[in-house]
């Protein structure tokens, strides 16, 4: 049934039948076989994917792990999970961890938290929830430092060239350089301070505010304007006029549910985070 998904419409369907999402209990997962994860250091075809990553050649080495990693069973799927998640594939542990269909989801590996001693002292400076920013995170480039879209957006957070010079202008930041983009600490930073601009200035919806950060904050703007009356932000979310960004909005909110309910321990609410959008009039939007 829609309600056992661990997906965005599964969190909704488990709150309306009153049972707040949880995240697996690590300790009711088999523990993972060793002699498996060592089957795949040797296998010839990751070793195969390796080198390919080590020649910066990302796309070509995705399809060769891809490849392997077909009709392998959970056991050997959890495996080799683990395996990228010890050598720094997070992209691939997610990827996966989520083929496995049976069984029980492992939070650590679907939802890794790397650099999160710089990261939680960002996001306290900034006064923006860390789960939204690694839920941010594993949408925008599955913690692949390097990622660079098709319009030159870059690193964890993908940030647009032009608007990194703006937080850098609004930060005081007189000494950035565009190739500091792909640092870890200013990606970060600047990603943190523009998501944190953007839900002051929508203020103070998670659901515009993400969908300004994919979409640009003006039509997020322009969305919220179109309304005649409040309407629940899961409604709002299914009336986004970008496939995309409707996508982006769902999937970013249902990873923060998921960190969230990692990091407090305790059942985390999607609602809260929809929220309700109530109408306001078009306004000039104070970030690019």
């Amino acid at each position: 049934t829609l309600a056992t998904r661990h997906d965005y419409y599964g969190k909704l369907a488990r709150e309306e039948l009153g049972r707040p999402h949880r995240t697996v209990d690590t300790g009711t997962l088999a523990p993972v076989s060793e002699a498996l994860v060592r089957a795949v250091e040797n296998n010839d075809g990751i070793r195969q994917a390796m080198a390919f990553y080590q020649l910066g050649l990302r796309g070509e080495g995705n399809r060769e792990w891809n490849f392997q990693m077909r009709g392998r069973s959970p056991e050997q799927l959890r495996a080799a999970a683990t395996w990228a998640a010890r050598h720094g594939l997070l992209d691939r542990a997610i990827n996966t961890d989520e083929r496995i269909v049976t069984g029980q989801a492992s939070p650590h590996l679907r939802f890794p938290t790397p650099f999160a001693e710089q990261l939680l002292t960002i996001t306290q400076q900034q006064a923006i929830d860390p789960a939204w920013v690694y839920g941010l995170i594993r949408q925008e480039s599955r913690f692949v430092m390097s990622a660079r879209s098709s319009v030159g957006a870059s690193g964890l957070m993908q940030i647009m060239p032009a608007t990194a010079k703006w937080v850098a202008r609004q930060m005081g930041n007189t000494s950035y350089q565009p190739d500091q983009l792909n640092n870890l600490n200013t990606n970060l930073t600047f990603g943190s301070y523009y998501l944190k601009r953007a839900l002051d200035d929508l203020n103070g919806s998670s659901v515009l505010a993400t969908a300004g950060y994919n979409a640009g904050p003006r039509r997020a703007h322009a969305w919220r304007a179109s309304l005649r009356q409040p309407m629940e932000g899961a409604i709002f979310t299914e009336l986004i006029p970008f496939t995309e960004t409707r996508g982006y909005v769902k999937a970013v909110l249902s990873n923060t549910v998921d960190y969230a309910t990692l990091f407090s321990g305790q059942p985390q609410s999607l609602k809260r985070w929809l929220a309700t959008i109530t109408p306001e009039p078009v306004g000039l939007a104070q970030l690019p």
